[in-house]
């Protein structure tokens, strides 16, 4: 790793591109704590707990909302975008023709996602103002004139922070080293290790006796990454073989090659989609307020039993039946996620079409079965793991409240994740500019 660095560094180009990647995260840390006018950061925070959605919100945005910055929408419209615009390909025939048409078919698929992104953005920005509004997290004037005004300037703060990282990320694609979007993500949560290490120094000092949890908790890290390092490079190859074709004097075909499935094919979004729907019942409590604490026990009807039943079940981090449910929703998203990006049908009819096959299965539904059967198994050993990242710092905070794992294992995935994801791109840059220098 350390060696492909150091020779991107060497190569000009290479580090040209470097330096503007770095410039593009120096500009979206300064978005982040770039504060949005007539807010009040304090009283936002008051009303953003963990488990209620904007807790959850807080979190993709790496802390910008609770803060009240410029960029406190983050990624989130434009992730909400694409898989809105993804399963829509699925179910309208003119946008499956674009994902059909190759490249140009792309193109115009990244621009309807960012017409819907910038949709949902607006659509964002007015919810939060309104919430922010009802907290007295906004200042208010008194007059309609200002009002009107105030609601104007946070609303276009919110829309345009949120487009303009999406921008910068597309500055990254097309002038700077890996994926833009992740990479900004991976900026986000990097920014926040300094504050846990300094959380971490803190504990140590008021008891020194905590130093031993501390090394526990590294160590716990370490074998995170690592699992997570073997998660993401594990990978079920099914053998394939293409038919030999005499053409003329020349011959096709006859190699062998084989089909990668990876174990962890749907990186974090089924965490994120879990977060999502368990963060529901505490979003709605809300809005109506739980009885039982206002009410006893025998003065509430059943139906308010029963309310505050799921609201006690699906507690933050204070019940192991949430951590259960979490994990199951994980393993359930796993399978929908999959489903929708990989389709044995479409592979089936791949090999068919290029004379193909896998040996000892017929072509056609055989295959496309056999694909689907293997598909399934290794689905559900990344699901597994996915939970198990998920939620083992919520058993760990359970545990040992006195030291919870700030960086939950999401947040290492995306991290390493990213990392091998740009080491990669870059491997691939080096050997690409070493053969274009031989053969020139």
């Amino acid at each position: 790793m350390f060696k492909t660095m150091r020779n991107a560094w060497i190569n000009p180009d290479l580090r040209k591109k470097i330096l503007y990647t770095l410039l593009i995260i120096v500009i979206f840390r300064f978005g982040c704590a770039l504060p949005v006018p007539f807010l009040d950061p304090t009283a936002i925070a008051g009303f953003i707990q963990d488990g209620n959605i904007f807790g959850y919100l807080n979190v993709l945005s790496v802390g910008a909302l609770s803060k009240g910055t410029v960029f406190a929408l983050s990624l989130q419209p434009y992730i909400n975008a694409q898989i809105i615009v993804q399963l829509l390909t699925y179910a309208l025939p003119p946008l499956e023709n674009l994902q059909k048409e190759g490249e140009e078919g792309q193109k115009k698929l990244q621009q309807i996602t960012g017409f819907v992104a910038l949709g949902i953005s607006l659509v964002m920005s007015y919810a939060y103002y309104l919430t922010m509004y009802k907290n007295h997290a906004i200042v208010d004037f008194g007059d309609t004139f200002s009002k009107v005004f105030i609601a104007i300037v946070v609303i276009a703060c919110f829309t345009a922070g949120s487009n303009l990282i999406v921008w910068l990320g597309n500055l990254i694609n097309e002038n700077g080293i890996g994926n833009g979007i992740s990479i900004i993500l991976f900026a986000g949560i990097i920014a926040r290790v300094p504050e846990d290490l300094r959380g971490m120094f803190e504990t140590v000092k008021t008891d020194p006796n905590n130093i031993f949890q501390v090394i526990i908790l590294l160590l716990i890290y370490a074998v995170m990454i690592g699992f997570i390092v073997l998660m993401n490079e594990a990978e079920r190859r099914i053998p394939v073989t293409y038919a030999r074709r005499v053409v003329g004097r020349k011959q096709y075909g006859g190699q062998s090659t084989y089909i990668p499935i990876k174990v962890a094919m749907s990186g974090v979004m089924p965490i994120i989609f879990a977060m999502a729907f368990m963060s529901i019942p505490q979003t709605i409590e809300m809005f109506i307020p739980n009885p039982a604490k206002t009410l006893a026990a025998e003065e509430m009807t059943g139906i308010q039993k029963f309310y505050s039943g799921m609201l006690n079940l699906f507690s933050y981090r204070g019940s192991a039946w949430y951590a259960l449910v979490y994990f199951v929703l994980i393993i359930a998203f796993n399978y929908f996620y999959v489903s929708m990006i990989y389709i044995p049908i479409e592979i089936a009819n791949r090999l068919r079409q290029s004379n193909g096959g896998i040996a000892g299965i017929r072509p056609g539904k055989p295959t496309s079965d056999f694909i689907q059967r293997v598909l399934s198994k290794i689905t559900l050993i990344g699901a597994v793991c996915l939970g198990v990242i998920a939620v083992f710092p919520i058993i760990y905070g359970m545990i040992r409240p006195e030291m919870p794992i700030s960086m939950a294992g999401t947040s290492i995935l995306i991290i390493v994740s990213v990392a091998l994801e740009t080491l990669r791109t870059l491997e691939s840059q080096l050997t690409m500019r070493h053969h274009r220098g031989f053969l020139e």
